[in-house]
């Protein structure tokens, strides 16, 4: 993929400045983000009803340092590049990443900033799948989303998920004496 968009760059931008591109692994502050994550922020909003939390999410990722643990040691800098200002703003954030924590995007311990001040992100499009599978996603977007999964190779996360579901819901085994295991 790479060397055809090196081609592609070379026959629809040719002679380009380098130093107005953005180059990963040249310049400084990037973050690694799933690529899924236009189309979970869509159903994240969608599922908000008027607060949109989709936002909040990215601005975490964006945070991330290529690591799922994100320490939130200042809420109102959060607030402020999730887009919230004035003086409900940490309120607002907090009550979006409430959200969030609900469809299972994340997973939170309290520390001395509050109850987000250590934020575990969970892999979006396993929190997603579970969305789906309550009913709260709608088809033409899940459909975005399988397609884009089957599109980057991701789809074996779903699978993933649904064996290790499966394993959690069965009932313990039991030895022939009758005890269980």
């Amino acid at each position: 993929m790479s060397e055809r968009a090196q081609q592609q760059m070379a026959v629809l931008f040719p002679n380009f400045p380098a130093a107005l591109l953005w180059h990963r692994k040249q310049n400084d502050g990037y973050a690694s983000i799933p690529k899924t994550l236009p189309i979970v922020m869509q159903a994240i909003d969608a599922q908000s009803k008027g607060k949109p939390a989709g936002h909040t999410l990215f601005c975490l990722w964006a945070r991330s340092p290529d690591h799922p643990l994100v320490t939130v040691e200042n809420p109102a800098t959060f607030a402020s590049e999730a887009g919230f200002s004035g003086e409900r703003a940490v309120d607002t954030w907090r009550r979006r990443m409430k959200k969030l924590k609900e469809l299972n995007f994340i997973a939170t311990r309290e520390g001395a900033s509050g109850d987000f001040h250590y934020v575990l992100l969970l892999n979006p499009n396993i929190a997603l799948e579970s969305m789906w599978e309550s009913g709260f996603v709608q088809d033409v977007l899940y459909a975005r989303f399988q397609e884009r999964l089957l599109d980057i190779g991701a789809y074996a996360d779903i699978e993933r998920f649904r064996e290790f579901c499966n394993t959690q819901t069965k009932p313990p085994s039991s030895t022939a004496n009758g005890a269980k295991t």
